[in-house]
């Protein structure tokens, strides 16, 4: 008997049977019609109109208020159509759409049983190029030119500034509670990685439900600040999300004893339309 439900999150109906012969839980996220088949954002309690600027969230969301107490496995766990949880790295040239059913996660091993979730392996973001940095926040660089020559200060803080908007993140945090706040602060301050992709599979409900209960109500906060109509583009449209993503790197480093595993990258609509 496997021990951990798998959502996989989803934007195309099309994904369905993929989805299920995977042995995951599909998730239809979005603007498109999923049929009574699909775990949705959309019933109950819900923020899915949130959807365009929360990303995952809005699932997330649904799940604390709507099921998280009815489910009976050992882990939760959460992926995306275009990206998997995995026991090894694998080339990308060994990875297609026939690979993927021996290559994903399916069960949580017994070693990992002292753990209490599991977090995507850390992307750096100290580790640009000089020039892409330049063309990313020439703005930024003028006014702190040492951040060209030290990648130590090239934190998650810096690197906020640089793809969603100078100051937002700062603001964003001045709004935690105050269990939160000065932790999250020397976290984007001092570290130069994340766990990426709004990926994680926790091993307790309660610590689930908690995360929870100190992301959502903060997020709603930060809506005062940001709003929505004036969200534009891809990186600031998204930043709940993003606020999010550096939060769960956070949170679970914090609250939980962890550990990592790879990711399998790979798109199923290149296959599958």
């Amino acid at each position: 008997m496997k021990n951990v439900n798998m959502f996989c999150l989803a934007l195309e109906p099309s994904h369905y049977e993929f989805i299920k012969k995977l042995g995951y839980i599909p998730v239809g996220l979005g603007e498109k019609k999923f049929d009574q088949n699909w775990w949705s954002d959309k019933s109950g309690i819900n923020i899915s109109k949130k959807n365009k600027y929360y990303s995952e969230y809005t699932f997330h969301y649904w799940l604390w208020k709507n099921y998280l107490d009815q489910i009976d496995s050992k882990w939760i766990g959460f992926c995306q159509y275009e990206k998997f949880w995995s026991l090894k790295t694998y080339k990308t040239e060994d990875i297609n759409i026939d690979s993927l059913n021996s290559q994903i996660l399916k069960q949580i091993p017994e070693e990992y049983e002292n753990y209490e979730s599991i977090l995507t392996e850390p992307a750096f973001v100290n580790q640009w190029k000089t020039m892409k940095f330049v063309k990313k926040g020439l703005k930024i660089l003028i006014k702190k030119p040492l951040l060209i020559l030290d990648k130590k200060k090239r934190n998650l803080n810096f690197h906020f500034d640089l793809m969603h908007g100078e100051n937002n993140l700062n603001k964003a945090i001045n709004l935690l509670d105050e269990s939160n706040k000065n932790d999250f602060k020397k976290f984007v301050n001092n570290e130069v990685s994340f766990n990426p992709h709004i990926m994680v599979i926790c091993k307790s409900k309660k610590k689930l439900k908690r995360f929870y209960e100190d992301v959502f109500p903060w997020l709603e906060k930060c809506e005062k600040i940001f709003g929505f109509e004036n969200l534009k583009g891809y990186d600031n449209t998204r930043i709940y999300g993003f606020l999010a993503e550096r939060f769960l790197s956070y949170w679970f480093q914090k609250n939980t004893k962890y550990t990592t595993l790879p990711v399998i990258n790979y798109n199923i609509r290149k296959d599958i339309s």
